[in-house]
């Protein structure tokens, strides 16, 4: 499976168990997407704990392949194992790592956007419109679900930008940070999708116009608006914690 294949591939729920016709690696690969997309929904909340013989019940397939996508995870820091307990869900990123992020972002996205002016190909050029038609297909659709399948497109769509952007180095850095887990799953607002589908339809834009400083200018202004939308829920916290401290 090539690299566009791979951004392609749409999680959702297990179906078919341990067919014989699926491989080990495939399987695992399912399970590991239905997993990212149940913490990006929080239907696994932050904090909670998860165990392999519960998920094989609820997924219905063996522990193989439950183990071997929370190995995955694990290794990204998506969870954590606890020593005879099974795996944890790590709690909400902090306000410090949240700066961090951004910081890292705004040195890496603009270029990446700048880079895939200068060489997407058509078919990847077609591929960003294609993610930006599915995530309107979601936007506003209801629960946490729908909310969690737009936030795994819209990382998707930032993946493509960095695949045709021809740098490995910024794409696997990227992709360690996962951004968009940690950012949908501090708050389900609809008005989050609305707005990023406009900021997304200007990068594309300007992509497909082989604009490079368009481009970078359009990523840098997403990033930065993204950021002010989910920093007030740190600056919203703060404040509720301050009135709790006078009261």
């Amino acid at each position: 499976m090539d690299d566009e294949a791979m951004i392609a591939r749409r999680p959702g729920a297990m179906t078919g168990g341990n067919s014989p016709g699926r491989s080990r690696g495939r399987l695992a690969d399912e399970v590991y997407d239905t997993l990212l997309g149940q913490l990006m929904s929080l239907r696994i909340e932050p904090g909670s704990r998860v165990t392999i013989d519960v998920l094989a019940r609820e997924l219905g397939v063996s522990q193989t392949p439950i183990r071997d996508a929370l190995n995955r995870m694990e290794a990204e820091g998506l969870v954590v194992r606890v020593p005879h307990a099974g795996y944890r869900i790590p709690p909400q990123i902090t306000r410090e790592r949240f700066e961090d992020m951004l910081e890292i972002r705004l040195l890496l996205e603009p270029a990446a956007a700048r880079r895939s002016a200068e060489r997407a190909t058509s078919k990847q050029v077609a591929g960003l419109r294609r993610m930006i038609e599915e995530m309107a297909e979601l936007e506003g659709g209801d629960g946490l679900m729908a909310y969690g399948a737009f936030g795994l497109r819209d990382a998707a769509f930032h993946d493509l930008i960095a695949l045709s952007a021809e740098n490995q180095l910024i794409r696997e850095a990227l992709a360690r940070l996962h951004t968009h887990v940690h950012l949908f799953r501090l708050l389900h607002d609809t008005q989050v999708t609305h707005l990023a589908m406009a900021e997304h339809e200007d990068i594309l834009a300007a992509i497909a116009a082989r604009d490079p400083d368009a481009a970078a200018y359009a990523m840098r202004r997403h990033i930065l608006r993204s950021g002010d939308r989910f920093r007030r829920l740190f600056d919203e916290a703060k404040g509720a914690d301050g009135m709790a401290v006078k009261a």
